[in-house]
């Protein structure tokens, strides 16, 4: 019976270490030809299998020869795996181009390489990137956003920060891509991508997504107090004066757009518990409702239909007052409050 368990460990082992193994050369071999890929993974994969076999029909001592390879192979890979650094000297995607560098003084916050681009479609825009004023003192709201890019489990999560001047300023954690790149789920948790905080004005970050991704996404308005407000801005920028300072690799599971929101919140409120929706995103705005983070006197359906902005988004492309046109709804629920 023992020796029968061993054999199924040893089994599971050598099928998660070669399935890891692949993986980890497809992504990080990416920039290297497919034929090398291909051959480097399929005589990983054939000494792999070729240990299952043998555990599961040969008497133990007699593949020790064949594991004692695996393994040297297993720990070559792994000593390979931790050459992988993160850098910031990489042929960088445009809209990724530029991390965001801030000056604070008092209560006079300059920020270097605001994202502002015009997006007229997803592959077709105009390029900017500004240098902006704000004054802390006049911070005075702040949005949870989700926009649906793959079904209805998973949004990428944004947080606006409204200025009683008109402002907003809105706050990304996202991959940043080099120029061959597209995003993907499972190269996230290979080293595939370093991650960046995008600071962009709304009709360039929320405006894409809605309308020239045609993503759906839903506006809700926080409850936080001006002190909360401050932590919560000043959150993003000591995390992206952390990256521009040392390059950190995105991860899926524990280092993206939602986690970042968690754990800045965690700065406000220490006791807040973790839950599943922080991976399925899609739900984390009914997450953040039940942990009192919304406006309140209102069920999580009336914020989640008037927080549905497209239509209005839509509407007000060209409009110069963007940001108070897709608010128009959320307006009207929360002077009711």
């Amino acid at each position: 019976m023992y020796i029968s368990m061993l054999r199924l460990l040893l089994c599971l082992v050598l099928l998660i270490t070669t399935a890891w193994g692949n993986l980890a050369l497809w992504y990080q071999l990416d920039n290297y030809s497919l034929t090398l890929r291909v051959l480097l993974m399929t005589s990983w994969s054939i000494l792999g299998i070729a240990g299952v076999i043998m555990l599961a029909y040969r008497p133990l001592q007699r593949i020790r020869k064949t594991l004692v390879a695996y393994l040297l192979l297993a720990a070559i890979l792994f000593f390979w795996w931790q050459t992988i650094t993160p850098s910031h000297q990489r042929d960088w995607a445009d809209d990724v181009a530029y991390l965001l560098k801030s000056e604070l003084s008092g209560n006079q916050v300059t920020l270097h390489n605001v994202r502002n681009f015009e997006w007229r479609s997803e592959s077709d825009y105009t390029p900017n990137w500004e240098t902006r004023h704000y004054n802390l003192e006049q911070l005075v709201s702040a949005d949870l956003i989700l926009s649906y890019w793959m079904g209805p489990h998973i949004a990428h999560t944004l947080v606006s920060f409204g200025f009683d001047n008109g402002q907003q300023l809105v706050f990304s954690l996202e991959i940043r891509k080099e120029r061959h790149e597209s995003f993907s789920a499972i190269g996230g948790f290979f080293r595939q991508f370093e991650q960046v905080i995008i600071a962009a004005d709304e009709r360039d970050i929320i405006l894409t997504r809605s309308n020239a991704r045609q993503e759906d996404v839903y506006l809700y308005p926080l409850a936080l107090n001006p002190q909360q407000l401050r932590t919560l801005f000043l959150g993003y920028l000591t995390t992206a004066e952390s990256l521009r300072t040392t390059p950190q690799f995105y991860n899926t599971l524990t280092s993206n757009c939602t986690t970042i929101v968690f754990d800045l919140a965690r700065q406000i409120a220490p006791g807040i518990p973790l839950d599943y929706r922080l991976l399925l995103s899609g739900h984390f705005a009914e997450y953040a409702y039940e942990q009192g983070a919304l406006i309140p006197g209102y069920s999580y359906s009336q914020l989640q239909t008037s927080g549905y902005i497209n239509v209005r988004a839509q509407q007000a492309n060209e409009d110069p007052n963007f940001s108070r046109a897709i608010r128009t709804d959320i307006a009207a629920i929360s002077k009711e409050d």
